[in-house]
């Protein structure tokens, strides 16, 4: 659990909570939710009320044009959210102590509006249907209090023999 200093405050500190990613998987290099990556997104997704929801501040270098967030971003943001969104409720499923790792089988994306970068954007994303070793998923992102974009994906828990076994 990682602790930091709360500001003006002196000799005070809060506990940090943990994501899923770092609770799970603190050596995952992937580029969009891996806290090993130092060139990272470092998406932190957190369990809440049934959903698993993650807030991100994009940076300048993340532009598409200026002020408006690119998509390749908004697709990877999706994606690994709702992987860890299948990966927790499968691990809640089969009552595990770890989640398995998870794998994007199938997935669109839709662009609703063009996303702001000057705030923080806000990821939401919830199970639709769940077996022993898939999930399909839909997630959002919003941005300045509307939506601008969702997805719809099956993420698939991997076997041995598979490259991604066990690699969190």
């Amino acid at each position: 659990m990682k602790i930091e200093r709360k500001r003006k405050t002196k000799n005070s500190f809060r506990v940090k909570p943990q994501s899923l990613q770092e609770r799970y998987a603190p050596n995952n290099v992937c580029w969009g939710c891996g806290p090993a990556n130092p060139d990272g997104l470092h998406i932190r997704s957190f369990a809440k009320n049934g959903e698993v929801v993650a807030e991100w501040q994009p940076e300048k270098k993340y532009e598409a044009f200026d002020g408006v967030l690119n998509g390749g971003v908004i697709g990877t943001l999706l994606d690994c959210h709702c992987n860890w969104t299948a990966a927790y409720h499968l691990m809640k499923r089969a009552k595990a102590d770890r989640p398995p790792c998870t794998v994007t089988a199938e997935y669109a994306i839709k662009m609703s509006r063009p996303t702001p970068t000057k705030d923080s954007v806000f990821l939401s994303a919830r199970v639709v249907d769940l077996t022993d070793d898939r999930a399909v998923v839909e997630g959002t992102l919003s941005a300045g209090g509307k939506i601008c974009a969702t997805c719809r994906g099956i993420f698939v828990a991997v076997k041995e023999g598979h490259p991604a076994y066990h690699r969190w």
